[in-house]
């Protein structure tokens, strides 16, 4: 069965920092876009991040520009959401996504993981 395992979620202070994974299992990763999206209670999903199958091209939101870096593993098949000076409003329930091109629309990405738990509270 393809699925998508999102980890490294948890409590952090502001300013802290944490490391999302994206694993794949079932599939390889190498053809496609990966995205970070994160959906905080109430409001609409948003994209966050994203890099290309070749890892080559990435993009990130405003709000977390300079802040977050996204990376990709092949070795690993794995996808990697580096997060630093959290603040709270960074608290969210965070996905990966996998699709044929990157960018932060949700319409562009076909296979979902189940999501990580962020909260960033003192």
């Amino acid at each position: 069965q393809s699925q998508l395992v999102e980890s490294g979620g948890g409590l952090v202070q502001p300013g802290g920092s944490l490391r999302l994974s994206c694993a794949a299992s079932g599939f390889t990763l190498d053809y496609y876009a990966i995205g970070w999206f994160r959906q905080a209670s109430g409001k609409e999903r948003e994209g966050v991040s994203c890099i290309s199958s070749s890892g080559g091209s990435t993009n990130y939101a405003d709000a977390v520009k300079g802040r977050f870096t996204i990376s990709r593993d092949k070795d690993k098949n794995t996808v990697y959401l580096e997060m630093n000076s959290l603040k709270p409003e960074d608290t969210a329930v965070y996905y990966c996504a996998a699709g044929l091109a990157p960018g932060l629309a949700t319409i562009r990405y076909h296979y979902w993981g189940q999501g990580t738990q962020v909260t960033v509270s003192s």
